[in-house]
């Protein structure tokens, strides 16, 4: 290509580009174009000959570029100012017209990301082998104690059954006291068990009524004349699995009804929505909990009353359940006259 078009061509470019290497390519390019002596001289005619209002045009065009590389360089600041934002250490002035240098920096911090990244990831991956590790480990331990268990609580139950006439009080309330035992610890196996598949188990979502499965569980736990249950309005269908909702509303209408000391026991079971979940309460008027107890209640095997029935682990399924659904759940309780559990389920 002649170099009087070149040097024109370079002329009305931007400060910025003028000296860009990376223009090479593109006036090899249009050289390829003009192989012979007399392409040559008519492109040396038309840089002569330009007319104002192609340089306007040009001009016109040359600007619009800058203004979009302008918003790309903005674009950039936003992330330089995130990556300041995470303490990185940024020393790169936005005003730099050197374009390679921002993009050599932009690639240098997106290394870094990256390999934060991987960081993250291998930790994870050592956390999901180590939770997997403890599931079996769980289940291991739970299946080789009930086997003995059950041959403990059977034994006891021989005793007593042939040897009555032989024991004196002492003796038969050892070994009611053995039954209990092996009765708590049958519970609590149940509850490990329980506590670490509910979260993990794969449930593909699907209808699921909850007016039919509440009442389903209020048939089977209302054995107590003195519980009346109190439902406002028609429960809703929602999206999620049957064993874990069963559980959630089980494990909260069962604590509601076990630690209640009214002559009447009411539990009340409503619901409101919104746009994106399900928000519903449990509410009754039992024993209540006293503030500094909200957190505890929801850590595995922490309890408030010493039953041996209870392995303390009911309200921390229920947390874990409503993870699962992208929920949350908290409470308002009074001692001595009764709590309200709200928790929420993701539409």
């Amino acid at each position: 290509m002649n170099s009087l078009l070149k040097r024109q061509i370079r002329k009305f470019l931007p400060k910025e580009f003028q000296s860009d290497s990376r223009f090479d390519n593109f006036f090899d390019a249009i050289d390829k174009s003009y192989t012979t002596s007399e392409d040559q001289f008519g492109m040396l005619q038309r840089a002569t000959a330009i007319s104002s209002q192609e340089l306007f045009n040009a001009n016109k065009q040359l600007q619009e570029e800058t203004n979009s590389q302008k918003k790309i360089i903005k674009k950039l600041q936003s992330v330089i100012d995130k990556l300041r934002f995470y303490d990185l250490d940024i020393d790169l002035p936005i005003e730099s017209t050197d374009s390679l240098k921002l993009v050599d920096f932009i690639d240098n911090q997106t290394k870094e990301i990256i390999k934060i990244n991987r960081q993250k990831d291998k930790l994870v991956k050592s956390l999901e082998r180590q939770n997997q590790e403890l599931n079996d480990y769980a289940h291991m331990v739970s299946h080789d104690i009930k086997t003995p268990l059950q041959s403990i609580e059977a034994l006891t139950t021989w005793i007593l059954d042939d040897y009555s006439r032989v024991l004196d009080d002492p003796g038969k309330e050892t070994l009611k006291l053995i039954k209990e035992n092996v009765e708590k610890m049958d519970t609590l196996i149940k509850g490990i068990l329980q506590y670490s598949t509910v979260g993990k188990i794969e449930k593909e979502l699907y209808d699921v009524n909850l007016n039919s499965l509440v009442n389903d569980i209020l048939r089977d736990l209302n054995s107590n004349e003195n519980v009346t249950f109190v439902i406002p309005n028609k429960l809703p269908t929602v999206k999620g699995d049957r064993y874990r909702l069963d559980k959630l509303f089980l494990h909260l209408i069962d604590n509601a009804i076990k630690y209640n000391d009214k002559e009447e026991i009411i539990i009340e079971i409503g619901f409101n929505e919104d746009a994106k979940f399900w928000h519903f309460y449990i509410k009754d008027n039992g024993n209540g909990i006293e503030e500094k107890y909200f957190d505890k209640i929801f850590v595995a095997f922490q309890k408030l009353e010493d039953d041996y029935k209870s392995a303390g682990i009911g309200l921390s399924i229920v947390k874990k359940i409503i993870d699962v659904y992208n929920g949350k759940i908290y409470l308002e309780s009074e001692p001595k006259v009764g709590s309200t559990f709200y928790f929420s389920i993701k539409k």
